[in-house]
């Protein structure tokens, strides 16, 4: 993570870990590769996420050197700009149904969102950034990764990288590179005051 980064937009409150403010989604990536045994560390934090009935319904699909390429134009143009710096790009995916008893499980995404974050919050110890986007090929994706439609939902695309020089992207995709503030307490914690 670099040092120059500008978290003044962000305002946590006292005692609040500072992994959290200081999480945020980069577009800036250096073409430097990630070891496997690093990656494999980012996507193990991933495994220990809570869950519905402890079904882990997330799968992480990671490019590699060799089918990077075909990774990068899984996503949307827009995304491809700045992404195809990124050493690694990848697509959560999650099974549908419980295997417990084959019913729909409703939780999936959400338990999902709950392994995603593990992820990035793995990478920032590793000194990397991720970025996720929902701008990808959704149906193109599940066709390459030959999933069943049946049972299994492509949730996301994302980025993973070592930090990179924001004067290397598109103007306008430079002026938005910085961590974006956070809507205030009160607003996410509509009942903060008559709590307890």
């Amino acid at each position: 993570m670099s040092d120059a980064t500008d978290f003044s937009l962000r305002d946590p409150l006292s005692g609040v870990d500072p992994q959290f403010p200081t999480r945020w989604s980069p577009r800036a990536f250096k073409k430097t590769p990630v070891p496997d045994n690093v990656l494999a560390r980012l996507i193990d934090a991933a495994r220990f996420a809570p869950s519905c009935f402890n079904e882990q319904p997330w799968r992480f699909y990671t490019s590699n050197q060799q089918n990077f390429e075909e990774f990068l134009h899984l996503l949307l143009e827009g995304n491809q700009l700045w992404a195809k710096n990124a050493a690694v790009i990848g697509f959560l995916v999650v099974e549908r149904h419980f295997a417990r008893n084959n019913t729909e499980n409703q939780h999936a995404r959400f338990d999902a969102g709950a392994a995603w974050m593990s992820l990035c919050l793995q990478a920032q110890r590793e000194g990397l950034c991720s970025h996720g986007m929902g701008g990808i090929k959704y149906d193109e994706i599940a066709t390459y990764l030959q999933l069943d439609n049946n049972s299994h939902d492509v949730v996301m695309g994302f980025a993973i990288g070592e930090i990179g020089d924001k004067t290397d992207l598109p103007e306008a995709l430079a002026e938005k590179e910085q961590p974006s503030p956070r809507k205030p307490l009160d607003e996410i914690w509509p009942n903060r005051h008559s709590a307890g």
